[in-house]
């Protein structure tokens, strides 16, 4: 049985505002080396692994220990280092404001969509997006990419958020006791990321190869209207940043994803009482804008 946000929200702490820890630029390789040392304990099939000698090659060991460890808890003092290694790295990269971004009817004056206002289309990396949730696409367990370096959206979110993030989806998971139904979302909070909150979704695989289906079309639909829901019930949450679900390694042909997230946030927003201001469409590649141009367009 699929969990309902009521039935989970109170497990992860949903409603408590995270505050993460803060801390000097200057100190940043002294809390990569206390952190490599804390798990090189703890993960003993790496405990004899010889510390790299500059910083950056320090940074992505951590990074890598970090994605492959199981979700468990960690001491306190071990997340307040990381939260504030995190939080510097976010000040370095930088966050955006989403409510600067122009809207889609001013970036495309005759499009035809009615909630044009309310729409953004942004290019960038989307753990620096200032939005109160941002989305990501997740596969059926939840827990997140456990593959060192892969560059796929779970990972690159997991990593900016901290540990905390696959524990929460961990506890949800271990309650709902059977993986996520593809169309399905969750929601935790986004711990160290700019946005509050995380809504994770399962969109459907299209094999390489493979004809595109009708039932793929609609289990994507299924997402975006999943997440809008599961939004909905959230007061505080006004602006919601979407990734291109499903375009990635679950390979999902883009110019149709494109259509169908537009299309259906655009009904949704349409056929709904909600609070939401803004909606972002986030891509990362060239390609990806201009299909959600050509979307916008249409």
């Amino acid at each position: 049985m699929q969990l309902t946000l009521m039935e989970y929200a109170s497990l992860i702490q949903l409603n408590d505002r995270y505050i993460p820890a803060q801390n000097d630029f200057c100190r940043k390789e002294e809390m990569v080396n206390d952190l490599l040392e804390t798990l090189l304990e703890e993960q003993q099939q790496v405990r004899k692994t010889e510390l790299p000698s500059n910083y950056m090659e320090k940074r992505n060991l951590l990074k890598r220990l970090l994605t492959v460890r199981e979700p468990a808890p960690l001491a306190a003092d071990f997340l307040s280092k990381l939260d504030a290694l995190l939080q510097t790295e976010l000040k370095e990269k930088g966050t955006v404001d989403v409510d600067h971004l122009d809207c889609v009817s001013t970036l495309v004056p005759r499009c035809s969509f009615s909630q044009a206002d309310k729409f953004s289309l942004w290019q960038g990396d989307i753990t620096r997006l200032g939005a109160d949730a941002i989305v990501n696409a997740a596969n059926q367990y939840m827990l997140g990419c456990f593959q060192p370096y892969h560059a796929c959206i779970d990972n690159a979110i997991h990593s900016a958020a901290g540990p905390q993030l696959r524990e929460d989806c961990k506890i949800i998971m271990a309650y709902q006791g059977e993986p996520e139904a593809t169309g399905g979302a969750k929601i935790t909070r986004g711990y160290n990321l700019p946005a509050r909150f995380v809504l994770h979704t399962v969109g459907p695989i299209v094999f390489k190869g493979t004809e595109l289906i009708e039932q793929q079309k609609a289990e994507l639909a299924a997402c975006y209207r999943a997440c809008l829901e599961l939004a909905n019930e959230i007061e505080d949450i006004k602006t919601v940043a979407f990734c291109s679900i499903s375009t990635g390694v679950f390979g999902f042909p883009k110019p149709e994803a494109s259509r169908i997230a537009v299309q259906t946030v655009n009904e949704w927003l349409n056929t709904h009482a909600h609070h939401f201001e803004k909606i972002i469409f986030n891509v990362f590649s060239d390609d990806d804008y201009t299909e959600y141009l050509h979307a916008f367009q249409s």
